[in-house]
This record gives C-alpha cells, structure tokens and sequence, in this order.
C-alpha cells in the first residue's frame, strides 16, 4: 500500500493564459513539496467536482518547492489551513 501524504490548499488563481481554467495549488504543511490541478471553471458545478481543503495524495504526484519565500508561504498558509478546517471541508 503506498503512503499517502497530506497536502493542504494553499493558492487558487485563475490562468493567464486560458480563460476559464482555475490553478489550485496544495502543498505540505512544511511548504516542501505542492501539488498543481488546473480545472475548467464549469467544472466546478455538482458534488463531485468539490474543493476540499485538503488531499492526501502519492508522494509520486509532488513536485518541489524551490523558491524560499515560495515555500515560506505554502508553509504559512499550509499551517493557517490545517488549524482552521477539517481536510473534508469545502472550500
């Protein structure tokens, strides 16, 4: 069974360079390590298409944080999300 890692939301932003493709951005508490989804803006209608705060994804799906200040944030906003919602929470 492959250990799975906790990833909290830390950035949504909507692309530059498509319309209607939104960027969301999970990354570990530490701010190591982040995952990137982009989704089509209608996608984001019905049940099944929610955004949780947090998911707990392969280690194969992230990448690293090389920036410091980058990872500085993802750590902080990591930390802010953990503490203020449950994983399963709808953002």
């Amino acid at each position: 069974m492959t250990t799975q890692i906790r990833t909290w939301l830390v950035e949504r932003t909507y692309s530059d360079d498509e319309q209607n493709l939104i960027i969301l951005v999970y990354a570990t508490p530490d701010g190591e390590q982040y995952l990137r989804k982009e989704r089509a803006l209608t996608s984001f209608t019905g049940p099944s298409r929610s955004t949780y705060a947090a998911l707990d994804v392969s280690p194969d799906q992230l990448g690293p944080v090389k920036d410091s200040d980058t990872r500085d944030r993802y750590a902080t906003e990591a930390t802010r999300m953990a503490d203020e919602h449950d994983p399963d929470d709808t953002i």
